[in-house]
């Protein structure tokens, strides 16, 4: 159930590959280049989003070119620049600042058994969806940046890819711990997820449970900066340690649906009526 991989320097190289054994439907690479180098891919059956967690690009997809991609320092500074490229399109990704870090995020999809003809397109800093919700006092601060979701639903298909954020010093999120790993029309859907996590100061922590049944204990896992986390089945819920404020890049990518459903663990799923903004939340994804 799920998996942790430690931070490690991976050279450009996927960190979770297509058909990976945990989380098949997703694909995760993390691409730190210097000012005048290149980074190129294509994925058959994978659409994707390049996304700038910091600096500037020229990116290429098939025949499509966007300029001067990205203009902040990091992901603490400033909302997120993306690219949508369908499946099977060569990219090319070209560093034009100082130097880059760079997120791709990819979900498998087959577009042709949907009839569903997708061209790629940018996603400016401004047309980020955002959602904040939760409070100080019961430790859920949390904000939400969607870069794919709601707002460009009928240009994409199942991959949903946002930047989450603890508010504050420390705190919960997935809370309440929910999950989606089961077909179930309006009451859940199936989705496999990725993240990997970051932490401000740098040097801070924090941890990642995961468990498949409600009276189930599962692996807890001490995350870092760099830290992936695959989830497959079960809830998910994760704690920053107080005093860091906790980010971490989602990657969510639907089996069947485009719609993310979440079924709340029954122990705790009455703090959905308590936690402030949480519906507000819930219906982002769907």
């Amino acid at each position: 159930m799920g998996k942790h991989i430690p931070p490690f320097n991976n050279n450009n190289e996927p960190i979770i590959d297509i058909n990976d054994e945990t989380t098949p439907l997703c694909y995760f690479n993390s691409v730190l280049l210097k000012q005048g180098e290149e980074y190129t891919y294509q994925l058959e059956d994978y659409e994707s989003a390049v996304v700038l967690a910091a600096g500037t690009c020229n990116i290429e997809a098939g025949q499509h070119s966007f300029s001067d991609i990205g203009q902040r320092t990091s992901v603490w500074d400033g909302d997120p620049a993306a690219v949508y490229v369908p499946p099977g399109m060569s990219v090319t990704v070209s560093c034009t600042s100082e130097q880059a870090d760079i997120m791709i995020a990819g979900g498998r999809y087959d577009a042709s058994s949907e009839k569903k003809e997708l061209t790629p397109f940018c996603i400016d800093p401004e047309e980020t969806d955002k959602v904040q919700y939760g409070s100080d006092d019961t430790k859920t601060h949390r904000k939400i940046k969607h870069i794919l979701g709601q707002k460009n639903a009928g240009c994409r298909g199942r991959l949903l890819v946002s930047e989450l954020f603890t508010v504050g010093a420390g705190g919960w999120s997935g809370f309440p711990p929910h999950k989606h790993d089961t077909e179930r029309g309006e009451e859940e859907t199936r989705f496999e997820e990725v993240y990997q996590f970051r932490f401000n100061p740098d040097h801070g922590f924090g941890a990642q449970f995961l468990y498949e049944h409600h009276d189930d204990h599962g692996p807890v896992y001490h995350v870092k900066t760099g830290s992936v986390i695959a989830i497959d089945k079960g809830y998910h819920p994760s704690v920053a340690a107080p005093g860091y404020e906790m980010y971490y890049f989602t990657i969510i990518v639907g089996e069947s649906s485009q719609s993310l459903v979440q079924y709340f663990d029954p122990n705790h799923a009455y703090q959905v009526e308590t936690i402030p903004g949480i519906k507000d939340m819930v219906a982002k994804f769907k």
